[in-house]
């Protein structure tokens, strides 16, 4: 008989990558409104607030743990909540929702090429090639479909941002996995947040600091809310839950639809419509996660 737990992990395996989507296009409305890292910082203080009522007590009761834990909580916070926040917000000022959703989804074959060369684990030839493929389809995006964009080396700088912040959510997805936990998904998932907030607020001190701010503003204050809410606590609380009940390799297949609903939201509310690079690099990416990673 199917547990509630898991049959709420199927449902949100489909729900999870329109929340993250919602970040791409937040990201893309935030240019000029809010600077990058006050946006992270204030989202994750934010979702923190709304995650602490449901984790608070498993915190308190589990002190040892998250005391134990927080040089790893500090490291995933780092990974996920900075660099995975505030990088992409700046990306996003020079490059469309639909390339960071691309570059994006190929995370699945990082984490697959992470299982070799961390756990030992082995890729068969099909797996090999559907990460070289996989690879092939981010640079064709990032070449905007033409390669001699990437022989003379000219490319958008925010794609090289969200390539960085790829990798990052490769790194989180991989260690938070490895590093097990005493603490549920949601407690876990809310001390994260904290350590990530903790790794912020120097570096927007530091951004405030060197550059002047845009005036705030309420369309500032409702970006913030909606990072905070879509995709802050109810994405990663999700993700934790999906990751748990089924699994690393079936949780990578939330990235598939990520790109979908990326192309129609930023089609349909940002007036972002797909190029034929973006095909033929979907095209390329989306099937070789299934090569890369199947078993």
């Amino acid at each position: 008989m199917v547990s509630e737990p898991h049959r709420l992990a199927w449902l949100l395996l489909w729900v999870t990558p329109a929340l993250w989507s919602s970040n791409y296009l937040i990201a893309r409305a935030a240019g000029g409104v809010i600077a990058p890292h006050l946006l992270a910082l204030l989202r994750w203080t934010l979702a923190l607030l709304l995650l602490l009522p449901f984790s608070w007590r498993a915190l308190v009761r589990e002190p040892r743990g998250w005391l134990r834990e927080w040089p790893q909580l500090l490291v995933l916070g780092g990974l996920g909540m900075w660099i995975c926040g505030a990088f992409v917000y700046i990306g996003a000022r020079t490059t469309s929702a639909l390339n960071i959703a691309l570059i994006y989804a190929v995370a699945p074959v990082g984490i697959a090429v992470c299982g070799v060369l961390l756990l030992h684990e082995r890729m068969s030839p099909a797996q090999r090639l559907g990460a070289a493929l996989a690879v092939a389809g981010v640079l064709y995006v990032i070449a905007r479909g033409d390669v001699g964009n990437l022989i003379a080396v000219r490319f958008a700088l925010g794609d090289a941002w969200i390539v960085a912040a790829s990798v990052s959510w490769i790194a989180y997805s991989v260690l938070s996995q490895r590093w097990k936990s005493v603490l549920p998904p949601a407690a876990r998932t809310a001390a994260v947040v904290a350590g990530g907030v903790l790794v912020l607020l120097p570096f927007t001190l530091l951004e405030a600091w060197a550059a002047p701010q845009p005036p705030w503003s309420a369309r500032a204050a409702l970006l913030v809310v909606l990072a905070a809410l879509l995709p802050g606590a109810l994405s990663y609380t999700a993700y934790a839950i999906v990751q748990r009940e089924l699994g690393a390799a079936r949780t990578g297949l939330m990235l598939y639809l990520a790109p979908l609903y990326a192309a129609l939201l930023a089609w349909a509310l940002l007036g972002e419509p797909p190029r034929g690079y973006h095909v033929v690099g979907a095209a390329l990416i989306l099937p070789s996660i299934w090569l890369a990673t199947r078993r």
